[in-house]
Parts: C-alpha cells; structure tokens; sequence
C-alpha cells in the first residue's frame, strides 16, 4: 500500500486526504447548524428522542458524575444528562462552532450553565488529562470522525478507571429487506428535505452516505474492544436503524 493510499479516507462515497476530511465535516454543520434540531425530528420522525432517552436510560447518570459528550453539537445529550443528574457536570466538545452556538442558544443551556461547559475540540486529539472524566458520550457523530479508532482510544484515555462509554449511531438493520426500503428511504427522501428544509442537499447526501459507510454492529463493538474497552454490548434500536454501544474502562 502506498503512502497517499494510507492517508485517505472517506467522505461520504467520496475518497479524501485524511487531512481533508475534518474541513469537510465541518463545513457540512456550519452550513446545517441553524437547521440542525429541526431537520433532526423530520427525518426520524421523532425518534432521535426516544433513541437519546434510551441511551440516559441505559446510561443511568448519577450526581457527581463528569461527563464528556464528543460532538455533542447543540447539547441534547448533555442537556439530558444533567436533567437526570442534578449533582452531575457535563462538557459539550464539538469540531464545529456553530453548532455549539446553537446550543448555547437553546433555553435548557441558560438553566444548566453552571454546570455546563462548551468547547471547540477534535475527538481524535482531546484536550484533557488522563482519567478526567466519569461518562464519555458520542451521539451520531463517531462516524464524521477520520480516524474512529484513534478517538476511541482517546476516549478510552480520558476515561477514569471504571468510566463508561457509550455510543449512539446509526448502524445497519440486520434484515435485508428491510435495509433496503431504509435505504430507499434515506436516499430518496433525506437529501430533498435538506434542500426544501436546509437549503443543503448535498450535506445531507453526505449524511446519508455516512451512516451506509458505517461499520455494522459486530465489527464497530470489535473496534471499541480494540481500544481497550470491556464488557463491550450493543442493543439496537428500531430494528437496527441506531443501535448504542457500551463500554467500560476496566
């Protein structure tokens, strides 16, 4: 393999220099941040709500907790989170500004402030010590990541020793039937909304091209074991449309 092979990777079902790709990721959420919650509900239906609440349940946030919430964009999971623990904290950290300007914005941020703190920030290169974090969370943005494997290990290392992990993201639904109408639906209906909603097809044809270039839930578990994770499960969700992945540093 040669060296220029070595350093790209995906965008979408585009190949890109590894160097590029964050630039990309970002400018897809500049362009979609004002737009981002609302078109959030219309492609689930709403279901990002209920995937999100399992996610807390399965969590099961006490006080005192620090959490991390990686790519946490406009601070739903983090929002989450502090509603369930009142004695806990939380940092939002996302590659993307506007997205956490648009969080900042939302009326739970103003009630949580002071246990809520916003931060610009790359998942591959954390700007925090070793084991300062009691919960890392990541909500459908692993998969915008250049190298997953090296944000997992970072996750792994700002983890406190019996921190937990847990991932949120779409994934693939076991059953090839019913992937294919999900694919139809995701091609054919996702980018058009963007463009009527978000004045943006091609940010969400990158989205929808994403989630398909996922790895599935074996090989992704596989992957946050590599990292040094234990106790590593997977439940899906809505038969495999989003699944959550759960981790514990030993």
């Amino acid at each position: 393999m040669s060296d220029m092979e070595e350093k790209t990777t995906h965008f979408g079902y585009q190949t890109v220099p590894e160097e590029d790709k964050a630039g990309l990721v970002q400018g897809v959420f500049t362009n979609v941040a004002s737009k981002y919650d609302v078109m959030n509900d219309l492609m689930s239906g709403g279901l990002h709500r209920v995937w999100k609440d399992a996610m807390m349940d399965w969590l099961a946030p006490r006080d005192a907790q620090r959490l991390l919430d990686v790519a946490g964009g406009t601070g739903d999971i983090s929002f989450r989170f502090l509603k369930r623990a009142p004695g806990a904290n939380a940092v939002v950290l996302d590659l993307t500004e506007s997205m956490l300007i648009e969080g900042r914005r939302r009326a739970e941020a103003e009630s949580l402030s002071d246990r809520l703190e916003w931060l610009v920030g790359d998942a591959m290169a954390l700007p925090f010590d070793d084991n300062s974090f009691d919960v890392y969370t990541i909500s459908f943005g692993i998969r915008n990541v250049t190298r997953i494997q090296d944000a997992l290990s970072e996750a792994y290392r700002v983890l406190k020793p019996g921190g937990r992990l847990m991932v949120l993201e779409f994934s693939q639904l076991p059953n090839p039937g019913m992937q294919w109408v999900y694919d139809r639906y995701s091609f054919n209906v996702i980018p058009p909304m963007g463009k009527l909603v978000a004045n943006d097809r091609e940010s969400y044809q990158y989205l929808v091209e994403s989630i398909r270039n996922f790895p599935d839930q074996e090989t992704f578990a596989g992957m946050i074991r590599l990292a040094g994770f234990e106790q590593v499960k997977y439940r899906n969700l809505t038969f495999g449309v989003a699944a959550l992945h759960s981790g514990w540093k030993i």
